[in-house]
């Protein structure tokens, strides 16, 4: 297994974590879980607005088992040409959290409807991080081809 299909594979873990947190521990404050937002805690004393939010939280984890069933598939049995356009795809999508997702959590946190206080400079950091990764593999993959 080459670089390429290494950091696809570690990527399905992480997000495979994630996935397993949304159903079975959504509440939690661990490992991106919805937690964090205090408005999903306030959401219980509104049971048609919770089931929505329960409704979108499974909806999210759906979602990212396809990704990361797709990921997977393509990180065994994609040759390198496909696996380096997925890398590439997901370096862009993932900095789309960026451009969308971080202003919302940094503004929500500013205003502290997050618990703990700080959490979107730690997630924005975060994904920073596997950013970074990514783009270390890329360049050495593209050094060593």
């Amino acid at each position: 297994m080459d670089i390429l299909a290494t950091v696809l594979i570690l990527f399905a873990v992480l997000e495979s974590l994630n996935i397993l947190i949304l159903y079975f521990w959504p509440g939690t404050t661990k490992g991106n879980g919805v937690g964090v937002f205090d408005a999903f805690e306030q959401s219980k004393a509104y049971p048609d607005i919770h089931a929505l939010i329960r409704y979108l939280i499974n909806w999210i984890a759906g979602s990212k088992l396809i990704f990361v069933a797709l990921l997977i598939v393509i990180a065994v049995q994609g040759d390198r040409q496909t696996q380096l356009l997925s890398l590439g795809a997901l370096m862009i999508s993932i900095g789309t959290f960026y451009w969308r997702l971080y202003p919302l959590i940094r503004s929500m946190d500013r205003r502290g409807q997050i618990s703990p206080s700080g959490y979107s400079k730690t997630l924005g950091l975060m994904i920073a991080g596997m950013l970074c990764v990514m783009c270390m593999a890329l360049a050495v993959y593209l050094l060593s081809a």
